[in-house]
Order: C-alpha cells, then structure tokens, then sequence
C-alpha cells in the first residue's frame, strides 16, 4: 500500500471514529454502511486543475476542525492536497459570490477514490455570509459540522442554528438549505441509500417539501 493510499484510509478510520464519538442515533444506519477495508480501493487522486476560490478558507476552516477533533484534522490535512474538489451549480443558478465561497470533495463513494457502492462521504466548504439555497437529492443525507456554527433548514422548519460537533439529517428527497454567518463552514457529509451517484438539484423558492 503507497503513502497516498494509505493516509486515505487512515481518513476513513479516524472519520468513522468522529462518528462513533457523537454518538447520535441517526449515525448508527450511517455506520452499519460503512464499507470494510477489503472492500475498498483507493486509486491516485486527481488534482483540481484550476484552484476554487473557495479553498483559500480551508487553512482557517482547518484550524477550527483541531479544536472538536486533532485526529481527524491531522487525517484531513495529510489528504487535502489529493482530495479534488468540485462544484454542482453554475454561475447562472447560483451567481458568482456564492461560486466564490462554495466548494466539495467526496474521498468515498461509487466513484471516489475510496470505493463503496453504499455510502458516499465527502467536505461541504462554505465562506462567510454565504446562503446555500434550497436543494434536494434522492440520497438520505447527513451533516456533521466541523468548523464553523451555520443555521440549517430542513422543509419548512425554522432556521436552527448547529454548531461543531452536532448532526443534521436530511431524509431522501427533503429540501434542505444553508446559511452561514461570519465563519466559514467546514462540514463532513455522509449519502447512504439510492441515488448516491446523482447530484443535488435547486428548488424554487416556496416549493413544498417532499
């Protein structure tokens, strides 16, 4: 096993133990998917070819992470810079000062560089004063904040603020939207159940929830 390979599972441990950590009964479904080492394969990374604006807030995003969890942050940083980080929406939909601050990497998954056909987890990076609009996806979904307190709403429930250390679940096909104050938001997401291959889609302003 290379270096890369094995600082990838070295992630995978030390974020199933983040996990096991919170103790929050919605994980354990999450964790029952979780894939064994003999059943995962960690080919080389690809590189993003043009930086993101938004990773420039990763050192301080970072930073914040050593604080609810060393061990994890320490696998973080070891891996950052393999990981390849993407966007879902384009200028168009979302507008530049969002595509600014705004970034995701998945290190698990169908087609990650850790492969699993159950479960897909990944980074969500936000900067400061940034509102991630309403989106859904066929995936059950669930947040745990790492760096940075945003406010969070599931379908038509108040804006709630979760801080590092907190889980936020998103049954399949719930709208979900985001909104962060003056720190940028650093959060692991977990995807189990069908879809894990399909992006969020934005829904409109006032759409029900479903």
């Amino acid at each position: 096993m290379d270096e890369r390979t094995a600082d990838l599972f070295a992630l995978l441990r030390a974020v199933r133990a983040h996990l096991v950590g919170l103790g929050a009964p919605e994980l354990e479904r999450f964790l029952d998917a979780w894939p064994r080492r003999t059943s995962a394969s960690a080919p080389r990374g690809r590189r993003h070819g043009r930086p993101l604006r938004a990773l420039r807030l990763l050192p301080q995003a970072l930073a914040r992470t050593r604080r609810l969890d060393r061990r994890l942050a320490a696998a973080l940083a070891r891996v950052m810079p393999d990981l390849r980080w993407c966007q879902t929406y384009s200028k168009a939909q979302v507008g530049a000062r969002f595509l600014a601050n705004y970034a995701w990497t998945e290190f698990l998954g169908p087609a990650a560089p850790v492969r699993s056909s159950r479960l897909s987890g990944g980074l969500l990076l936000l900067g400061p004063e940034t509102h991630y609009p309403g989106h859904r996806h066929p995936a059950e979904e669930i947040y745990l904040p790492l760096a940075g307190t945003a406010e969070w709403q599931r379908g038509r429930e108040p804006w709630t603020a979760r801080p590092p250390g907190s889980a936020v679940l998103h049954e399949s096909g719930v709208i979900h939207a985001m909104r962060t104050a003056r720190e940028p938001l650093l959060a692991l997401y977990l995807w189990r159940g069908e879809g894990l291959d399909h992006s969020a889609w934005l829904v409109q302003e006032g759409a029900a929830a479903g």
